[in-house]
């Protein structure tokens, strides 16, 4: 069989509701089955780990060394369950997705399409990689589909594990999706950008329609436009989409007139930013446009689109921020969901392809979730800095602060 034969367009349905496996093994009970244990309440950070070993492709920038890099990192800086016991709880034995959950923000064309080809792969014992046509730069392998699945459904569980946590404890943990393949860029029709399922926006509908938190807010601070959560909320007043990215970077979406329509108009707010903007600008778009957002949305949960490709190191864009950033970062939002939405928090993650910075930043996050003094002076070298574009990020912020009423 060709790795190319097969093109997502023209592929016919499958059995679309065929059983799926619903849980993956692990070492460790479900937390969200377990909450009234005192440990797993007072936990200051929940994670998952799905790091998607079969969907790889070496060489290639998204491949299946990120999360386990990301995985021994924290090994490393102690902050793991192993050291911290019940402040850092690893959640595993988490549920699948199923293709319905997927289905709520992905046509079932699309979903029976990607099935059919890795079950075709699969049938051939095809080890090779295929091309998704019309998707940019995105590959499948014959375990992409399931492991996907695998993906989505750690992000929602720990939505589960949250919410059940913050009905217990007014400091619920912030939990964190160590996830792959990623999910921003996947539109409702299809693959794009290195991304097969939307998982961020998967968790938004997953927690109004299980949990009836209606109002969701996403914080996207990946260096990429996420143009597929974008477009799979574009027109609902309830899904407040929030995305800072480069100027220009792929894939050429979320202009700053781009603010939603219909019912949702105002709902959607995009910032591009210049090249070269860094600390100062992202922490000025903080207070200035990310708190007064939220306030006056009034979110039930706070979901975030974690990319930390806008590192100075990252290999595949042309921001300068440093670790230091994405402690400030995790430390704010957090503090942002305490005050608005009774601690409800959950973290995706998104890009990053240095594996020295996307490593380093994860762990500085996880230091500022249990509220540990950042080690990023350590860790960042400001020689490579150079002067920020302030002129042209101050005349951005003041234009979408003028568009949105902020």
């Amino acid at each position: 069989m060709s790795k190319h034969q097969y093109s997502l367009i023209s592929l016919t349905r499958s059995r679309f509701f065929q059983k799926h496996p619903t849980s993956y093994r692990g070492s460790i009970s479900c937390l969200s089955e377990n909450l009234n244990n005192t440990n797993e309440v007072t936990a200051k950070v929940i994670y998952s780990i799905a790091p998607a070993v079969g969907h790889n492709k070496e060489a290639h920038p998204e491949c299946s060394s990120r999360v386990p890099a990301i995985v021994t990192a924290l090994e490393k800086v102690e902050l793991t369950p192993k050291f911290r016991g019940s402040e850092i709880i690893q959640l595993q034995n988490f549920r699948t997705a199923t293709p319905e959950d997927i289905a709520s923000v992905h046509s079932r064309s699309y979903i029976f399409g990607l099935e059919k080809v890795m079950q075709a792969m699969e049938r051939a014992s095809e080890q090779g990689i295929i091309h998704i046509d019309g998707s940019g730069p995105t590959y499948a392998t014959s375990t992409t589909f399931q492991e996907s699945l695998v993906a989505a459904g750690a992000g929602l569980s720990l939505v589960d594990s949250v919410v059940e946590a913050s009905k217990i404890s007014e400091n619920p943990p912030v939990g964190f999706a160590l996830i792959r393949p990623p999910g921003h860029h996947a539109v409702p029709k299809g693959p794009m950008g290195f991304c097969i399922f939307g998982n961020v926006a998967i968790a938004a509908r997953y927690a109004q329609r299980v949990h009836g938190l209606r109002r969701v807010f996403i914080i996207d601070f990946d260096v990429h436009h996420g143009n597929g959560t974008n477009d799979a909320f574009y027109d609902d007043p309830d899904v407040f989409f929030l995305s800072t990215h480069q100027d220009g970077s792929y894939p050429g979406t979320g202009k700053i007139d781009n603010i939603g329509c219909g019912n949702g108009e105002g709902a959607t707010l995009n910032l591009p930013l210049a090249g070269g903007s860094g600390d100062i600008a992202m922490r000025t778009v903080f207070d200035q446009v990310i708190v007064p957002s939220a306030q006056r949305f009034k979110p039930d949960i706070i979901l975030v689109s974690a990319g930390y490709d806008g590192h100075v190191l990252d290999p595949l864009a042309n921001f300068q921020l440093t670790t230091g950033t994405y402690y400030m970062l995790a430390s704010s939002i957090k503090q942002l969901a305490k005050e608005l939405c009774g601690g409800r928090c959950v973290f995706f993650l998104e890009g990053g392809y240095n594996l020295e910075s996307l490593s380093n930043s994860v762990a500085e996050s996880f230091r500022a979730f249990i509220g540990e003094p950042s080690m990023a002076g350590q860790l960042d070298n400001l020689g490579f800095l150079y002067d920020e574009p302030s002129f042209k990020v101050n005349q951005a912020i003041q234009r979408i602060k003028h568009i949105h009423s902020l």
